[in-house]
């Protein structure tokens, strides 16, 4: 597959910042004989520009009349190594990918063309049973694996998928031709062990491991005897991960390592472990003291495990380069034997190393709209992190109010995917 090519600009004038985009775009396709027309492309473009979502959609389809769009709008979108935040931004990706290897699908458009494999997925929050439509989705790639993310605006939220779409879900799906790697990062840090739930009615859990999960709660946040403001203040930033052996789906592509799968640790080492991929993080909405319950903003069940969590920038950090080191170690070649096997490894795998990020074709970073640069210490260090990791790869993204990976709505995540050069 051809490497991809990125834009990103920013002016005041979505009209402006779509001919900055062009004109880095344009060089390369009429410089080289060689190169193949475009067929897909991804536009993320920031809320100031979500009132002229259809005029632009409507500029890209005019001037590439061959490639076919998918994206969404968000608070902040991003390119490799930078993020735009609260300013008129756009940034756009094309991809010369052979025709049959994907479909652009949406609820004007079924997927139907091809045998799906993967698919990245675009939404909003008032899409109804978006749980349902994920799970829906996830059932016609034959991997189950999906990626992507929630639309964010201040404004109106939409997507794009050879059309402007509100409510809904679309996106593009792959072939099992097109090479994607794809992993979470985790944003939250546990502050307390791992506990299954034992009694819950719709979104109330009342009971952890037998004990009241207030109880529970009140003793990993150290509030036993504090003020009520005090209490007030700890629990406003208090957050809940869910998991469960269900939870684990179809994750061959990511490489799971799962957090439920792994013997509870001591409650004093607890809070230092970071969560798993398989961990959802949800907002705490409220207390139901009477029953001495937790309010948590998800249907619960029985069976599921629940750690009480906050957001920590050093653990979203840490996991961010522990996604970017999984991904690189992947892409990594195998070193060759000569055919003898006695010999050791062969010539060619001992005349130096080979740089496993010179395979990524292009990428696509969704990360929540409640991390970004304040909460990684400074304006792009997200991306900047991921840049130093990935090298200079053509990357686009925005930043989502709930990230796609597996059949999963996360938050406080990172979804990085990659596509392969020999795909």
């Amino acid at each position: 597959m051809p490497r991809f090519v990125v834009a990103h600009a920013t002016h005041p004038d979505w009209r402006a910042a779509l001919a900055l985009c062009t004109a880095q775009l344009e060089p390369p396709a009429s410089g080289s004989a060689e190169a193949a027309a475009p067929t897909l492309g991804w536009v993320y473009f920031s809320d100031h520009y979500v009132a002229q979502a259809a005029a632009l959609y409507a500029a890209l389809r005019d001037h590439w009349p061959g490639v076919a769009w998918v994206g969404a709008v968000g608070v902040g979108v991003a390119a490799s190594g930078v993020e735009y935040f609260d300013e008129p931004a756009l940034v756009l990706m094309l991809a010369a990918m052979p025709i049959g290897r994907f479909q652009v699908f949406s609820g004007a458009q079924p997927l139907s063309r091809i045998q799906a494999h993967t698919a990245m997925v675009h939404t909003d929050g008032s899409a109804h049973d978006l749980a349902g439509l994920l799970e829906e989705m996830s059932s016609r790639t034959s991997s189950g694996y999906l990626f992507g993310g929630l639309a964010s605006s201040r404004t109106r939220s939409c997507h794009i998928a050879n059309g402007v779409f509100e409510g809904g879900l679309s996106g593009v799906a792959f072939s099992r031709d097109v090479g994607v790697l794809s992993r979470v990062s985790q944003g939250c840090q546990p502050i307390g062990p791992s506990r299954r739930i034992t009694a819950c009615e719709r979104n109330v859990v009342t009971r952890l491991d037998g004990e009241p999960a207030l109880a529970c709660l009140l003793r990993d946040l150290e509030l036993d005897g504090q003020a009520p403001r005090e209490t007030l203040a700890a629990l406003r930033s208090t957050l809940v991960g869910l998991s469960g052996p269900a939870d684990l789906g179809a994750g061959a592509l990511s490489g799971i390592e799962g957090f439920a799968e792994r013997p509870d640790p001591a409650p004093q080492a607890a809070a230092r472990r970071a969560f798993g991929e398989d961990v959802r993080v949800r907002h705490l909405i409220g207390l139901d003291p009477a029953h001495h319950g937790v309010a948590v903003a998800e249907l619960l069940h029985t069976g599921l495990r629940l750690a009480f969590c906050q957001r920590d920038m050093v653990a979203a950090r840490r996991d961010l380069v522990r996604i970017c080191a999984e991904t690189r170690e992947a892409l990594a070649p195998e070193p060759e034997l000569e055919a003898d096997g006695a010999a050791g490894l062969s010539a060619s795998a001992m005349s130096g190393p080979v740089d496993p990020t010179a395979r990524i074709a292009g990428a696509v970073y969704v990360s929540c709209a409640g991390r970004g640069g304040p909460h990684f210490g400074a304006p792009s260090a997200e991306l900047q992190i991921v840049k130093h990791a990935l090298g200079d790869v053509p990357l686009v993204g925005f930043f989502a109010s709930g990230e796609i990976g597996h059949q999963h709505l996360y938050g406080y995540t990172g979804v990085l995917t990659v596509f392969t050069q020999n795909s």
